[in-house]
């Protein structure tokens, strides 16, 4: 064989080499990763993995523990329907619609599905993911829209979003009534609002409606682990949002002695009270058996604080079990390698601090919530990340995750680098936007600027959190020149209402 023929030969296996290696390649597919969407109900960042040693929250520290907990994760506004409107769409508000718990039904619901904006359920459903929703993800619990006092209708919140919208009431018959549910099958409403905001049920986990929705998402893990398509899971448990109802075996275990209240229960010296805080409605109307009525002028004893603390915490207790027992579940069918999981909280709640027990203000308490990303396969750069994130950013997180591309109009970035590289770039700034006084707010490194604009002079608020963490002082008087510098980056988050 000549020189000529043994090149020849070299280069034909060669040849050969590659197309078997490029058969090889295409033998081998890259499934897209399947997506847990878990959104808690006035989850304030008040678990383990978040530095509370009082509270029991062991499976949501353990998720945290292979994951990144974003431990200054901001909403974009402090109440239920509005915030998840911003989750959901990946956008600021831009008008006072926006600042609504009926944002989506006046937003998504009535429009045709090329006008409304599209929410990353929705999207992920467009590029082929298929959909399923339990429980409390968008505003309504069962993903129907009717009023609290109403009958159950068969409109849809989000039309174009949902392959499956499953929900299991149980003996509370409808969506708002197991919102407020008792264990006896009564309700706030049914109750004419003759109840405690607390109750310690001596039932089982499904005694409760959470309970109930974890049942059913068992059972559609079963159902999607067999699917041909990637799937998007999304379930949503009420507690610990008013009442802070659970069953007696998360009650007991605290006791009541070790469980702290508020190191932060006065009011903020400097502010416009009228503007800043309220004087905790949604507690003191719906809840008129309570033992202490709240208020900024007379604030609950300690005794009392104390109560509403341990409720508020077996409540948080109860849903850290529920979120076990699905992980769990994840784990036993071996769907974990591929499955995303997201924990959310839709917000923040103050109790008792600054005399306010509920959410709607621009406080850090309000605002403030869980945000826990687990990408399995993925070296997590750190399991506690303090940049500075928002909620818009999920949307273009997940997308990311998911390998879609994502919208072009979404207000948020992405999250990945974070996750994998603690010092990655981002723009470590959260806007913040609520009703009174018209209110909007920028939270910074140090700094807490909030400007109230619904008078002819704007009222500012401004706190600095390297000496003032819990916000205790408006230090805007003393420091103008501050106010100066963060004003255009604050306005950058306002197109006017």
């Amino acid at each position: 064989m000549n020189r000529n023929q043994i090149n020849l030969l070299f280069l034909s296996l060669l040849i050969l080499a590659g197309c078997s290696s490029t058969k090889k390649k295409k033998d081998i597919k890259i499934k897209s990763p399947n997506v847990i969407f878990i959104a808690i109900d006035d989850l304030r960042s008040e678990l383990g993995c978040y530095g509370n040693e009082v509270i029991q929250t062991l499976n949501l520290d353990k998720l945290a523990s292979s994951g990144t907990a974003f431990t200054n994760h901001f909403v974009q506004v402090p109440t239920c329907g509005a915030s998840r409107f911003s989750l959901l769409t990946g956008r600021r508000p831009s008008k006072m619609t926006h600042l609504q718990n009926d944002a989506i039904e006046k937003e998504i619901s009535d429009l045709p599905e090329s006008e409304t904006p599209e929410s990353f359920v929705h999207h992920l459903r467009r590029n082929g993911y298929y959909t399923v929703g339990i429980g409390k993800i968008s505003h309504s619990s069962d993903g129907l829209l009717y009023g609290y006092d109403d009958s159950v209708s068969t409109k849809r919140e989000l039309p174009h979003s949902w392959d499956e919208r499953p929900f299991d009431a149980g003996k509370w018959e409808t969506g708002w009534n197991a919102m407020f549910a008792y264990a006896d099958g009564e309700n706030r409403q049914s109750m004419k609002k003759q109840v405690k905001p607390y109750e310690a049920g001596e039932v089982d986990d499904d005694g409760y409606p959470d309970g109930l929705t974890t049942n059913l998402a068992l059972i559609k893990l079963r159902e999607l682990k067999d699917q041909t398509k990637p799937f998007f899971l999304g379930v949503g448990y009420f507690k610990p949002h008013l009442p802070f109802n659970a069953p007696k075996k998360y009650w007991d275990l605290y006791e009541r002695d070790s469980i702290p209240i508020s190191s932060n229960p006065n009011i903020p010296k400097n502010i416009n009270k009228k503007m800043s805080l309220h004087q905790s409605g949604e507690f003191n109307n719906n809840y008129h058996l309570g033992d202490e009525k709240p208020s900024l002028e007379n604030p609950v004893s300690d005794e009392y604080a104390r109560k509403l603390n341990h409720a508020y915490y077996a409540a948080v207790s109860y849903i850290d079990a529920q979120v076990g027992i699905l992980i769990e579940e994840v784990n036993k069918l071996g769907l974990a390698q591929n499955t995303i999981i997201v924990v959310w909280g839709d917000h923040g709640w103050h109790l008792g601090d600054q005399r306010v027990w509920g959410k709607h203000t621009l406080f850090e308490n309000a605002l403030r919530s869980t945000l826990i990303i687990n990408v399995p396969g993925t070296k997590h750069a750190t399991n506690s990340n303090s940049k500075i994130v928002e909620t818009v950013d999920i949307y273009p997180t997940l997308m990311e995750l998911c390998g879609v591309a994502p919208p072009n109009d979404l207000d948020g970035e992405s999250l990945v680098d974070l996750i994998s590289d603690v010092n990655a770039n981002h723009e470590n700034l959260a806007y913040s936007y609520w009703l009174n006084g018209m209110g909007l707010t920028l939270r910074t490194e140090k700094y807490r600027l909030t400007k109230f604009i619904n008078d002819e002079d704007p009222i500012f608020e401004l706190y600095d959190h390297e000496k003032d963490p819990m916000e205790t002082i408006n230090i805007s008087a003393d420091y103008p020149k501050i106010i100066e510098e963060l004003l255009p980056l604050l306005e950058k988050g306002y197109d006017g209402f």
